[in-house]
């Protein structure tokens, strides 16, 4: 089909998240070549089809870019392909599943209530570790020569220095960013994400489950 040594670059994202289950080359990679129409007909082919109904562990599928090379070599034999990504990848597909917002509602709620249980009692844990309020009451009694009586200056500037520092570290409030920078979350998701898609590719190298040549 295709013209004589006609020269393709393919670069192949590591994870791509698809929503239809019918993958197409385009879905998980892109591509650019010497060709226009090969290029533009290589991007409609289909790769992979998820099964329509079943479990949740049959939507993740890993490839090897050694799969993607033989399939586009079998419609182009004499393609020079280059490619320029991952060796392996990883596919999820992301079945049509839409909660009801009672149920998104709910979730949303228990979530903040377990992640505001977390951080209060992960707050009080520390601040009891370290005798926070003895602490707090040798200070006072060393910068003013008097013991504390009740509430100081101590305790109010800790309690509003806490969430501002808390702000600050993370680098988020609300629906915004204080500075254009990934905040910390951002970059620990990231680092988890990398570390499931290598376990993804690792586990099916071993079990063979990874579609590859041969």
């Amino acid at each position: 089909m295709g013209s004589a040594q006609e020269k393709l670059y393919l670069k192949l994202a590591r994870n791509s998240m698809v929503k239809d289950r019918h993958v197409k080359l385009s879905d998980v990679a892109t591509l650019t070549g010497t060709d226009p129409a090969m290029v533009r007909q290589l991007k409609q082919m289909k790769i992979y089809s998820f099964p329509e109904k079943g479990k949740k562990s049959e939507y993740v599928q890993v490839m090897s870019s050694l799969k993607m090379i033989e399939m586009i070599q079998k419609e182009y034999p004499n393609a020079d392909i280059s490619n320029e990504g991952e060796a392996d990848f990883v596919i999820e597909y992301e079945a049509k599943m839409q909660p009801g917002k009672t149920a998104e509602i709910v979730k949303t709620a228990l979530l903040c209530v377990g992640v505001f249980l977390g951080a209060a009692f992960s707050i009080m844990a520390f601040n009891n570790d370290i005798s926070i309020t003895e602490l707090f009451g040798n200070l006072y009694e060393q910068v003013t020569g008097a013991q504390p009586a009740g509430t100081t200056e101590l305790e109010i500037c800790y309690c509003i220095g806490l969430p501002i520092g808390v702000i600050i570290f993370f680098n988020h409030f609300g629906n915004k960013k204080i500075t254009n920078d990934p905040t910390p979350i951002q970059v620990e998701m990231r680092k988890y994400e990398k570390d499931v898609d290598e376990t993804y590719i690792e586990n099916a190298g071993r079990g063979g489950e990874e579609l590859d040549v041969g």
